[in-house]
């Protein structure tokens, strides 16, 4: 199974960037998005160190919590 997980966006150096997610930063690769359509604070999913989709916070939120569900087994 593949997972990608929603981060936020903390610092931009076009085509690579640092990324947040629950206490975690990670370098993640820009290139698949238009970088005038990204900026810092902009929420995107990250799957294999590669940022491949923008999403709102709401949806971030929502993808961490059912993330959380399924990590205690419970639907």
């Amino acid at each position: 199974m593949c997972l990608g997980v929603p981060m936020k966006l903390i610092e931009i150096n076009y085509p690579v960037g640092l990324a947040e997610a629950e206490g975690v930063k990670r370098e993640v690769n820009l290139q698949l998005l238009p970088e005038d359509e990204i900026k810092v604070g902009d929420y995107v999913i990250v799957h294999v160190g590669f940022a491949i989709q923008k999403m709102s916070p709401e949806e971030a939120e929502e993808t961490w919590r059912l993330l959380k569900v399924i990590e205690q087994g419970h639907a």
